[in-house]
């Protein structure tokens, strides 16, 4: 069914934005969301360079090209982050400093949001499922109750996929919130 199809691909969506929000470990998805001009055009830095995290306070950037270190710099300080990166001529590294509660606190907050983004793209795919199951309805190739019977399936993958999407940010708010 490729109902079931689109909004798993959303519920992952929605997983792979929530690693771009920081706990208190450091972890190279931080960076997944910025890009750096290189050569004119807007590039991924996983694409410029090896990321790593070889301890739980830092995370390793080695360029390719060394050409590119002070763009990555440059993005990596531009990005609303609020990371410092440093250069040794060869490595960039970025220091994850502690969250502050307060902090934390605010990457929840983040954290629900793309959350509800992500129910908003489960509820559209829900109406545009139930769209066509009423379309075909009022062509005369479902029966009322087929009809009923299929929107009530709509609804409850809906509700399946919602409830994982919740079970996923309770997960993600609590990994920001442990110390």
């Amino acid at each position: 069914m490729d109902l079931e199809d689109s909004m798993r691909k959303s519920v992952e969506s929605t997983q792979r934005t929530f690693n771009t929000i920081r706990t208190g470990r450091a972890n190279p998805s931080l960076l997944d969301k910025i890009s750096v001009e290189y050569y004119g055009a807007d590039t991924p830095i996983k694409a410029l360079a090896t990321l790593s995290a070889p301890d739980s306070q830092t995370i390793q950037i080695q360029p390719f090209d060394r050409g590119s270190m002070s763009l990555i710099e440059k993005a990596i300080s531009m990005s609303n982050l609020g990371l410092t990166p440093n250069n040794d001529g060869r490595v960039i590294r970025i220091n994850i400093p502690p969250l502050t509660q307060e902090r934390r606190k605010e990457f929840c907050k983040l954290a629900a949001q793309y959350a509800e983004e992500g129910k908003v793209a489960l509820r559209n795919i829900r109406r545009d499922g139930i769209d066509r199951v009423k379309k075909l309805e009022k062509d005369g190739d479902l029966s009322e109750d087929q009809s009923r019977d299929e929107q009530a399936k709509v609804q409850t993958l809906t509700d399946k996929y919602i409830a994982e999407l919740e079970k996923h940010l309770a997960q993600k708010e609590a990994d920001i919130l442990k110390v």
